[in-house]
């Protein structure tokens, strides 16, 4: 299993703003998160995702859904304030 990167307190503060965008609460927003930024630091396509983090293409199609709102924009830039985040 892969390296996960959002602490349940990070994972806190990521999830408000997706709140705030009326995104669903649903439990695997964080696990397709965390796809995210896996295939971002590791550069993999997306059906070459763990199947751990959920099905590649629900990833994919958040990706794109929550890049077209802003919101990937907002949650990163939160993440960009935890600079003591391990990369």
């Amino acid at each position: 299993m892969p390296r996960l990167m959002l602490t349940d307190e990070l994972w806190s503060k990521l999830k408000a703003i997706l709140l705030e965008d009326r995104v669903y609460n649903k439990l695997e927003h964080r696990q397709t998160l965390e796809g995210i930024l896996y295939r971002l630091r590791v550069g993999c396509p997306w059906r070459d995702l763990p199947e751990c983090f959920g099905l590649w293409n629900t990833i994919y199609r958040r990706f794109l859904l929550w890049s077209r709102k802003g919101i990937l924009m907002r949650l990163f830039k939160t993440l960009a304030k935890n600079s003591d985040t391990e990369w």
